[in-house]
């Protein structure tokens, strides 16, 4: 009996008629193995996955394949982005087999949940030397019966390995090592294409963060150069969608001409503050336009009913990954006219054979920018073309609401919204922060998942800290104090329910929560920061906001567990990296007095990169502590004080000195 009929999960869903027994996670299906004595197949995917899909339509949907699936093993599907927990478990198991990873995740577990054997896609049918699925089903499942030895060896191995926790060498880091790691990450960055050298090609957000960082700080020319060419070639590749908005979640080559046709959520809210900070560094409209973009695609495709924020679009629509963006040019002709038509191909590299598979990726590598003239006469083309999208068979839509991907969108579409001007962001964000404050909290902890009013509960740590960091962002252009009293709430239950003290850092999954085969501790970023970064990145912000001893003891102590981690892969936790170059040298900047609201606006017009702000309303004081307190309640008039560490300016009245001192503090 397929057990997927009642799921809400969009990916668990697609899987309900499957002729395959499957069962969702939890403990009654472990409970099944033991009592059959089978071993567990889970699959784990999600829902814009492309080879989730070429392996559900080829094997799950085979009633052949399902009944030898049905008769040796008890089936699990999971959607990883709903428990991105058991996601890690199993895919860093088959890491440790040596193999790259990738999804679906397919991996073969004893009754107890421990992992053995796996792999991710297998065909159908015996293909370039690698056996086909029913030929892996009855070798797993006669290996697991006539050789438990060589299970249980290959079990305890594998679980020992997981239970492994990163430790640090007890070091710490500075300016000086963070510069050197700059220096490091210039070198393998692509000067012709930008991002990371070959293909293929993933935006990498925090590792694009780092690089600017780095350039700022040690005014780096090239570093510089690296992270706007990057900014620019993925604005102008087929990796962005030049009618919608938005980005797809990775290039296949190596010039971002082709897309792995997904669209995530948290892609999207990471590439919209460095885009948002590229317009700020150089005034160039092409990075308006994609930050832009990103919030139209967000407006018009992914925001719910309820003011959440949808988790994806999938790669494929009609069977086919990309049939729903890439054209033709008689069908270019047949929108725009023949006149219309041809110009716009040229801009957007549209020909006759195709730029992909006898069909069209727009793009603009080729043509790059144009005067505003012309950007005029295709804004109106693009608008056509964009509606007569809209008529074909839409990409199937991923509407559940995660905790931790919304964070991120909340907090990016504050912050760029002073810097391209654009206020009514702030409402959309504050609308989601609402919804997930309202339908996905409980008891003063957040939930992971919600959809049609189902919700996965407790959280995980990225959770807690991503609506933390977003509780800041929007404290910091509000000045509302309920959202710093809820920042310190998510810190609170993340220090209580989920910091594992033995070793100082985060597990993913709360005290209490649903038991795995090890409690993963993980710091490295992947597709989204860590949440360790997360955290620490917030940590850093409470202490620069109120100036209390109490936050500054703890953002010290936290980055110095966690450092000493990072120092041995530094590229792969830049969250961390980017936590400490903001506890090194940002700033705090406070607003005070009547008729202040000049000065706030100029202050959060300044990069989220430079440190934090906070806006004193009437009858609020700060914290005896900060070292801004004397000097706050000394006037009544408006004026900003600018500090680092344990001084402040002295009282700043007009926006352009602000800007002027804040400058001046960071290049000393």
């Amino acid at each position: 009996m397929n057990r997927l009929m009642d799921a809400s999960s969009p990916y668990l869903l697609q899987h309900r008629d499957n002729p395959v027994h499957w069962w969702e996670w939890g403990p009654e299906a472990f409970a099944e193995a033991r009592r059959e004595n089978k071993p567990v197949l889970i699959s784990i995917g999600y829902a814009a996955c492309h080879w989730c899909h070429v392996m559900a339509h080829e094997s799950f949907e085979d009633a052949g394949v399902a009944q030898v699936m049905n008769e040796l093993f008890v089936n699990i599907k999971v959607d990883r982005e709903e428990r991105p927990d058991v996601d890690h478990v199993y895919m860093s198991a088959l890491h440790a087999l040596g193999e790259q990873g990738g999804w679906p995740l397919t991996m073969f577990l004893t009754p107890d949940g421990e992992p053995f054997w796996g792999g991710t896609y297998f065909p159908k049918e015996p293909r370039f030397g690698r056996p086909g699925f029913k030929q892996v089903l009855h070798e797993i499942s006669r290996i697991y019966h006539a050789e438990p030895d060589r299970v249980r060896q290959n079990a305890g191995a594998l679980k020992n390995h997981l239970a492994q926790t990163a430790t640090g060498d007890g070091g710490t880091l500075g300016l000086a090592d963070l510069d050197q790691f700059g220096t490091r990450l210039v070198g393998v960055f692509d000067e012709e294409n930008g991002g990371i050298q070959g293909a293929p090609k993933f935006p990498n957000p925090p590792i694009l963060e780092f690089l600017l960082r780095y350039a700022r700080r040690a005014r780096d020319g090239a570093a510089r150069n690296r992270f706007l060419h990057t900014l620019e070639r993925m604005a102008f590749g087929g990796i962005y969608d030049h009618l919608g908005g938005g980005f797809a979640r990775y290039s296949v080559d190596a010039q971002w001409l082709v897309p792995h046709f997904e669209k995530m959520l948290y892609d999207n809210a990471q590439l919209l503050e460095l885009y948002a900070v590229g317009f700020a560094e150089t005034g160039r409209p092409l990075f308006r336009t994609a930050a832009e973009g990103i919030v139209a695609w967000l407006e018009r495709e992914m925001t719910t009913p309820e003011g959440g924020f949808a988790s994806s679009l999938d790669a494929d629509s009609e069977g086919e990954e990309g049939r729903f963006y890439v054209w033709s040019l008689a069908e270019i002709h047949q929108v725009l006219g023949r006149e219309d038509g041809d110009f716009f191909a040229k801009v957007y590299d549209i020909t006759e054979h195709g730029n992909w598979e006898e069909t069209n990726i727009p793009n603009r590598l080729i043509s790059g920018e144009a005067p505003a003239a012309v950007e005029e006469r295709l804004a109106p083309m693009r608008t056509r073309l964009l509606d007569h999208r809209a008529g074909r068979v839409r990409p199937g839509l991923d509407d559940k609401v995660l905790a931790d991907w919304n964070g991120l969108m909340i907090s990016s579409l504050v912050r760029a919204a002073p810097l391209l001007d654009r206020p009514g962001w702030i409402g959309l964000a504050q609308r989601a922060y609402g919804f997930i404050s309202d339908s996905m909290t409980r008891d003063g902890r957040l939930g992971h998942s919600w959809r049609g009013g189902s919700l996965i509960y407790p959280g995980f740590a990225l959770d807690h800290a991503a609506l933390m960091r977003a509780a800041l962002a929007l404290h910091e252009v509000t000045g509302d104090d309920v959202y710093l009293r809820d920042a310190q709430t998510w810190r609170d239950v993340l220090l209580q329910d989920y910091l594992v003290h033995e070793t100082g850092v985060l597990a993913m999954t709360a005290k209490g929560a649903d038991a795995l085969v090890v409690r993963p501790q993980p710091t490295q970023d992947e597709a989204v920061p860590n949440a360790n970064g997360v955290f620490a990145e917030a940590l850093v912000r409470l202490a620069q906001i109120t100036g209390a001893q109490a936050d500054h003891r703890l953002a010290d102590e936290t980055l110095d567990r966690l450092v000493s981690t990072a120092r041995s892969s530094p590229l792969g936790q830049t969250s961390i990296l980017n936590a400490l170059d903001l506890h090194l040298r940002g700033l705090s900047i406070v607003i005070t007095g009547r008729d202040s609201k000049p000065l706030h606006e100029a202050a959060l017009r300044l990069p989220y990169l430079d440190g934090s702000r906070r806006a004193v309303r009437e009858g609020q004081v700060l914290d005896p502590d900060h070292p801004a307190h004397a000097l706050a309640s000394a006037q009544a008039g408006p004026q900003a004080l600018v500090c680092a560490g344990t001084h402040c300016s002295l009282p700043v009245r007009d926006p352009e000195a602000l800007t002027a001192r804040v400058h001046e503090m960071l290049r000393t």
